[in-house]
């Protein structure tokens, strides 16, 4: 696909659903007693891979012609052993999440992927995992395919995090549910808080205290998740790309509506406003325990900043789009202690860095940092590999909304795992997007 020089971008939007919350009350709804609504659910393919898991495993789950989601679940604890392997497709969320359900359950499970999910790394979740009674029976194995084991009687454990994930953090509080005792999560740097929120709100016992210098989250085993029902804000992830464009495209004053803005996940819109950049929370309020606003980007005149590296976990699925910023900003821009972005979906700090080179755009990585040097106009032009990798494909198009010349990704096909969307909500705004001869769409 190609993308030209767009025009000025306007108009209000709404986004679909996040990504992370949709899938944890997809799952947690499937371990609730009773049935809840789950409202503006994402209906991206990672996201439907993980209802399907859910149905494995004995969960009643089915759209409504309203658009909302029924889930009939099954207790925690009560799920069935699935028949057939469970295909995630690209959802490493997904698939890293439901190792902590299975962890849980006295069942056997095949777990699946595709060649992008199949080569990154689950280490980090077995770890702790195999430590409360998770079985690998590949043994030291950590990529797709996966066999694995739960056991009915897992042991609670307290665990420091290595690095920063909320991923790991989520897997180990999940199969926290089912262990007997207490289960700790000790982090440094402060993570994603969707799960304790949402397990909170169904019923869950989740304390999160300070503990010399650490942040401490416990989750009390035995649990009982209790049927409530769940509205999903818009997923700020999926909104950074609009905002992006409204902000280096001359001219432009977009509004995107109902976006999640937990203090976990705003960190791109941080700096943004470091940057310079016209963007602002309007009727900021409170809805189903998240924090939510309508967004306001106009473009902007930006300077280069330097990202500190505790700011990461907040934004680590923003760093390419906001590397296309920068492209734009006066000076340069450093985005430090980016190690995490080399095992996404594709090894996204080279893949961000090899687009913008490729584009005209003085970038390299120095380590585990990205360095930015931005210009008054950009030259584009170039063909971006998208290594099988969604935020990628859509960052990169979004750079060709303010290049001299088109930008053209090798695979759009991808995008459709997040944010199908995408395409027609900038084209509503103004973008203009082509197939480009002999690549994917």
């Amino acid at each position: 696909m190609r993308a030209s020089r767009a025009h000025a971008m306007s108009g209000v939007v709404r986004v679909p659903g996040d990504k992370s919350i949709s899938h944890r009350a997809l799952m947690f709804g499937g371990m609730a007693t009773g049935s809840l609504k789950i409202t503006g659910l994402l209906e991206a393919e990672d996201v439907l891979n993980t209802a399907a898991a859910m149905r494995a495993f004995g969960a009643q789950i089915d759209r409504q012609d309203d658009g909302s989601w029924r889930v009939a679940g099954c207790g925690v604890g009560g799920l069935s052993e699935p028949t057939a392997p469970l295909d995630f497709g690209n959802a490493g969320t997904g698939t890293r999440l439901i190792m902590g359900v299975i962890a849980g359950h006295d069942m056997t499970v095949k777990l699946i992927g595709d060649a992008s999910l199949s080569r990154r790394p689950m280490g980090r979740v077995l770890g702790p995992l195999k430590s409360m009674g998770l079985e690998v029976l590949e043994g030291d194995r950590d990529t797709l395919p996966l066999t694995i084991r739960g056991s009915a009687s897992l042991v609670p454990i307290e665990y420091k995090l290595p690095v920063p994930s909320a991923q790991v953090k989520s897997a180990i509080l999940i199969a926290g549910l089912m262990a007997r005792g207490e289960t700790t999560v000790l982090e440094a740097e402060a993570t994603r808080d969707h799960t304790e929120r949402m397990l909170r709100y169904l019923g869950a016992d989740v304390q999160t205290e300070k503990r010399d210098g650490l942040t401490a989250i416990t989750v009390t085993g035995d649990a009982e998740l209790v049927g409530r029902d769940i509205i999903v804000p818009g997923d700020p992830s999926s909104a950074a790309f609009l905002v992006a464009a409204a902000v280096i495209v001359p001219g432009s004053d977009v509004t995107v509506e109902g976006v999640l803005i937990n203090k976990t996940r705003s960190g791109l819109y941080t700096t943004l406003q470091e940057m310079g950049a016209d963007v602002v929370f309007l009727n900021d309020r409170d809805e189903g325990g998240e924090r939510i606003a309508d967004i306001r980007a106009r473009s902007s005149v930006l300077r280069g900043v330097v990202v500190p590296p505790e700011r990461a976990p907040s934004m680590i699925d923003e760093y390419a789009v906001l590397a296309v910023v920068a492209a734009f900003a006066d000076g340069e821009t450093r985005m430090q202690g980016l190690a995490e972005l080399k095992v996404k979906e594709s090894d996204r700090l080279a893949a961000t860095a090899d687009g913008l080179a490729a584009n005209g755009v003085t970038a390299r990585v120095d380590g585990n940092d990205l360095i930015v040097t931005g210009a008054a106009t950009v030259t584009g032009g170039g063909l971006v590999a998208t290594h099988l990798d969604h935020r990628i494909a859509m960052a990169f198009l979004t750079l060709g909304l303010a290049t001299e010349a088109p930008v053209t990704v090798d695979d759009a096909g991808i995008i459709a795992t997040s944010f199908k969307e995408f395409g027609s909500l900038m084209g509503s705004l103004g973008a203009t997007f082509e197939p480009a001869k002999g690549l994917s769409s």
